[in-house]
């Protein structure tokens, strides 16, 4: 079996689904809203693990409801989440991400994923 350890962020992407993108300082009515566990590492990490590959994930959560579910989300598709930790007082990686007419507009805060240090790797 395949051994995979990927280093990287995990956060909770906020989506919105919207009819285009809004003009700065106007405020528009979405049409539907999603929290979709992600985050470049995270992603990358399910992606082998439902290819059959044996994954650890190394990152952060924060100590928010976000971060359980995240780390809840990893440990699901089978991934070693042993060297995933929570940072207290720091919350989870978030990216907002707004998709409209195929395109998206995302702003991500790294929050937990900003502390991983060179121990945890």
């Amino acid at each position: 079996m395949t051994r995979i350890v990927v280093v990287g962020s995990i956060n909770m992407d906020l989506v919105t689904l919207a009819p285009r993108f809004v003009d700065p300082g106007e405020t528009l009515t979405g049409d539907r809203f999603l929290t979709i566990p992600g985050g470049k590492g995270a992603n990358q990490a399910v992606a082998a693990a439902r290819l059959g590959a044996q994954v650890a994930m190394v990152g952060n959560v924060g100590d928010d409801a976000f971060g359980q579910q995240l780390y809840d989300g990893l440990k699901a598709e089978g991934i070693d989440v042993s060297h995933v930790s929570r940072v207290d007082g720091v919350g989870s990686g978030t990216a907002s991400i707004t998709v409209a007419g195929g395109e998206n507009q995302i702003v991500v805060v790294p929050a937990a994923n900003g502390k991983v240090t060179p121990a945890q790797v």
